[in-house]
């Protein structure tokens, strides 16, 4: 580290130089990136997927779009075969191919089914496969065609409500809620409030600049990557937002030590060499924690994942690169000039966190229990987790969306008929397999379509429609059984539809995941363990991280699944489930992010033993000179994933509020009480690493005397 600053500092028109071309560049290419970035979703090998990827193929609809679905319930006396309303519909539903051409439609009037009409007769509807848009929630591409077509259309003075998940996760409409740009935005001034609290000078101003370098050139290098591989549209999300609390977290951990250097006497040029050996160490081996986190996705079966895991991993590496290259730079030259007013001083460590700190020594067991007993109990949801997608009443729609998803419910028809499971059928009789899976518990109707739309190339398509909302436990053993029974036919019969790819990749995914939480366990204690030069700490850092990404997730189960806080915050009903890639996804980032409190802290509780050779002294001033640090750290992340789930999708609220909390959680209850209490506890044994490990992590071994006493004695 000592030799690249020096050159850093002898070379610094070079650096700014080149930082300053790669970050125009990634501006001036911003525009571009999305058309370069890969909206699929693949499952290779998995029935679900390649059954729909079948059906787009001969049909170019349907499949992993869920169908629309207008619902029309008549007024009190009138039903569906009242004289003349019979024919109104069929008109209605015959006329919608002309009115949007491309789509597929089933309704009562082509396949004669009478689970289309409500037990009252008052009420139906009709199933509208289209092609759509790909990526969360894709507007299908025909909606503004059959929006009009049913505007106008009413029988007996009763309209037509359009629904549909799509429908009720967008609420009928095109838009799309904040862009990423604009969720940037409102990160980056909340960033710069907690800055300007944190340094009370313009000295607020270099760490938003470090991560207005490093977004964008992260940018750049995606964009390049895009073009020889697939990278996933959702990484442009992360790397705003995460990038965003990244590359401030590192500047604020090197600025604030630069200070504390200034104030002890050095001059901004030692200051700097000082800092770099210091907090700037710490910033490269906590970037590669998260980098590890993100790159573990690899090991996953599902190409967007891993995409996001090597594409993603880039977001701490060019955050850490900008702070250990072109920060010093900033630091050696301008930083002092714009350090004023300087109200606040890096003379003595934060008197509130070293207050706190000698009461965590104090009470120290009563610390770990608190803490141990606040993990356990937010731990208790995650073991009801359910893994997949949220329920059609919980997607957040308004208007006639939610009406017409009332309706279905309240006659008895169901959610189900928005997730029904799409049946691909060949060389062998469709009727005949409709009735097979009409018998199969859980499936409330089966159909086989005769009309041209549902017939190409030799393949014709059925319907199976679930009893229940096609997450739910119920349809998913339905789908089950309807495997079962269509492996057994003649010909081919294979089941697709959203609600069977995403049981797929739920099956495919979490079979991996053991593999995944393995390498990152192992990968991050080597690490850790070469930096703190110890075993006990490493190990214990990666407990606690697992332990804290668990009480995320059971928050995110307590509010979004369960349903305690979804509806009263975000007038959200109980989603039943956690959509599936949300957990692995939060896992990788927040064990990553959560890491880089850990080696903050610690790596400076180790330095301070390293000189003092008293665990408590180095508990007290290693909380005392970081925990301001790492509770404003944690707020800027807090704000640039507050700003991500003011948008309207259901899903991304749960991701971005579920690493919100997690980034709280981490900071406080895992942080602020166990960490210290922990380290006060384990006493000497903190810092032993014997000769043998050190030898394999080509580092100094650490055997600490006796004559500190085991705190656990005291």
């Amino acid at each position: 580290m000592e030799m690249l600053t020096r050159w850093v500092l002898r070379h610094k028109i070079i650096v700014v130089g080149v930082w300053l071309i790669l970050a125009v560049a990634g501006v001036i290419t911003l525009p571009s990136l999305s058309g370069h970035l890969s909206k699929d979703f693949r499952i290779p090998g998995s029935e679900g997927y390649d059954t729909n990827q079948l059906i787009l193929k001969h049909y170019t609809n349907g499949g992993l779009v869920p169908p629309t679905v207008p619902v029309i319930t008549l007024p009190a006396g009138v039903t569906v075969h009242s004289p003349g309303v019979e024919a109104q519909l069929a008109s209605i539903f015959n006329g919608i191919p002309g009115a949007a051409p491309g789509v597929r439609v089933a309704s009562f009037a082509n396949t004669g089914d009478s689970h289309f009409i409500s037990a009252d007769g008052r009420t139906t509807y009709a199933l509208i496969f289209t092609n759509a848009l790909p990526g969360f929630g894709g507007q299908s591409l025909q909606a503004p065609k059959l929006k009009a077509y049913f505007a106008n259309k009413q029988i007996d003075g009763a309209h037509f409500n359009l629904t549909g998940q799509v429908e009720l996760a967008t609420g009928g409409s095109s838009g799309s809620g904040p862009g990423v740009l604009l969720e940037t935005l409102v990160g980056g001034v909340g960033a710069l409030v907690i800055l300007a609290f944190v340094f009370a000078s313009f000295l607020a101003l270099i760490p938003l600049l470090m991560a207005l370098v490093a977004i964008p050139v992260t940018f750049l290098i995606i964009g390049g990557l895009a073009r020889v591989t697939d990278v996933s549209f959702i990484v442009q999300f992360l790397v705003s937002l995460i990038g965003l609390g990244v590359a401030i977290d590192y500047a604020l951990l090197i600025v604030s030590r630069w200070r504390e250097e200034r104030a002890k006497g050095a001059d901004p040029h030692t200051a700097v060499e000082l800092t770099m050996r210091t907090a700037g160490r710490a910033v490269v081996f906590s970037g590669t924690t998260v980098a590890i986190g993100l790159l573990a996705m690899v090991v996953l079966p599902v190409p967007f994942l891993r995409s996001v895991g090597y594409a993603g991993m880039l977001i701490p590496l060019v955050s850490v690169a900008v702070a250990i290259t072109l920060l010093p730079v900033f630091l050696a030259t301008i930083a002092a000039k714009v350090d004023w007013p300087r109200i606040r001083k890096e003379d003595n460590a934060s008197r509130a966190w070293t207050a706190w700190a000698r009461l965590i020594v104090r009470y120290r067991w009563i610390a770990a229990f608190a803490g141990i007993a606040i993990l356990v109990v937010l731990l208790i949801p995650a073991t009801h987790v359910k893994v997949g997608n949220p329920t059609a009443n919980s997607l957040g729609g308004s208007g006639a969306p939610l009406a017409g998803l009332t309706a279905l419910e309240q006659s008895g028809l169901g959610p189900g008929v928005l997730s029904p499971f799409e049946v691909l059928i060949k060389n062998t009789d469709p009727g005949t397999v409709a009735t097979q899976l009409n018998s199969v518990t859980g499936i409330q109707s089966s159909f086989a379509p005769t009309s041209q739309e549902w017939q190409r190339d030799g393949y014709t398509l059925a319907e199976a429609i679930p009893s229940q909302d096609g997450s739910s436990n119920s349809a998913q053993d339905a789908l089950s059984r309807l495997r079962t029974i269509t492996h057994t036919l003649p010909g081919t019969v294979r089941i697709g539809g959203g609600a069977a790819q995403n049981a797929d990749f739920i099956s495919s995914v979490y079979g991996s995941f053991p593999l995944m939480l393995s390498l990152i366990a192992i990968l991050t204690f080597l690490v850790l363990a070469r930096v703190f030069r110890s075993l006990l700490l490493p190990l214990k850092a990666v407990i606690l991280n697992v332990l804290s990404v668990g009480g995320a997730l059971g928050l995110m189960v307590w509010v979004w699944q369960d349903g305690h806080g979804s509806h009263a915050l975000w007038g959200v009903a109980p989603t039943g489930a956690i959509t599936a890639f949300i957990p692995l996804m939060a896992f990788a980032f927040l064990f990553g992010l959560s890491m880089d409190y850990e080696v903050f802290i610690l790596a400076r509780m180790r330095e301070e033993w390293d000189e003092s050779g008293s665990t408590e002294q180095a508990v007290v001033t290693g909380v005392g000179r970081t925990g301001r640090l790492v509770t404003s750290a944690a707020l800027i992340l807090f704000l640039a994933f507050g700003s991500l789930a003011s948008g309207p999708e259901v899903t991304i609220k749960i991701f971005a509020t579920g690493l919100a909390a997690g980034i709280l959680l981490d900071a406080t209850v895992v942080r602020a009480l166990l960490v210290p209490s922990l380290v006060v506890l384990f006493g000497k044994w903190n810092w032993w690493l014997p000769a043998g490990a050190a030898k394999i992590l080509r580092v100094e071994p650490s055997l600490p005397t006796s004559s500190e006493p085991d705190s656990t004695e005291r």
